[in-house]
């Protein structure tokens, strides 16, 4: 899998790849991930990337121009499965769409920034709108890699065991049920019975039944 991620601040994006689980992706040439700093795409003097909005009004916005030649640039390359827009009025990120993209080829993530960009990149070039949640962040970058992580953690050979990322919380539309590990005792606080017993039929059944109490609890809406 290829990602590229268009940006005017990559300095703020790479630490995140740099560590843990998207690293150990990277390293095992599970996935690719490129990172093109926006600014790279002008010709003008100080490499200016945006201006102000037609109609007045506070906040600058992405010129098209520079978002184009990136966009461009890339698919003469390679074909894409997607062109993301990270935006905060864009279809919520959740787990079924982490899944879906997790099996595509090819991806090109833009993250906004000031005030957005030119309506037209959305209209032209973008084929899916994401956000991470009904709040604004200074640019779409943290958006992006929240995004990419989803997304990584799926492919196979990724994680250890490849079947933890089945049992995770949202995979089945409920919450994941607790867990827990040793000691089986811990001031006064004890394991469930059930647990300890080796009795794996036994041992789901709970499972499943507090996954259900506990989103019933925390997030009825999934059981709509």
């Amino acid at each position: 899998m290829r990602i590229d991620i268009i940006t005017v601040l990559p300095e703020l994006l790479t630490s995140p790849f740099e560590a843990s689980i998207l690293k150990r992706a990277i390293e095992k040439d599970l996935v690719e991930v490129h990172f093109h700093n926006l600014r790279d795409y002008t010709d003008t003097k100080y490499r200016n990337v945006d201006d102000y909005q037609f109609g007045g009004g506070a906040g600058m916005v992405l010129m098209i121009e520079p978002i184009d030649k990136c966009i461009t640039g890339l698919k003469s390359e390679r074909e894409y499965d997607e062109v993301i827009y990270m935006t905060p009025d864009g279809e919520t990120l959740n787990q079924k769409t982490a899944n879906t993209l997790s099996m595509t080829k090819n991806i090109i993530i833009l993250c906004g920034h000031y005030k957005g960009v030119d309506q037209r990149v959305r209209d032209l070039f973008i084929t899916k709108e994401i956000s991470i949640g009904d709040y604004v962040l200074s640019g779409g970058e943290l958006g992006a890699a929240v995004l990419c992580d989803a997304i990584i953690r799926l492919l196979p050979g990724v994680l250890n065991d490849e079947t933890s990322a089945l049992t995770d919380t949202f995979q089945d539309g409920l919450l994941a049920p607790p867990v827990y590990t040793r000691p089986a005792e811990y001031k006064g606080s004890k394991v469930p019975d059930v647990l300890l017993s080796g009795n794996f039929g036994k041992i789901e059944e709970w499972r499943e039944s507090k996954a259900y109490e506990r989103t019933e609890k925390l997030r009825p809406d999934l059981l709509e």
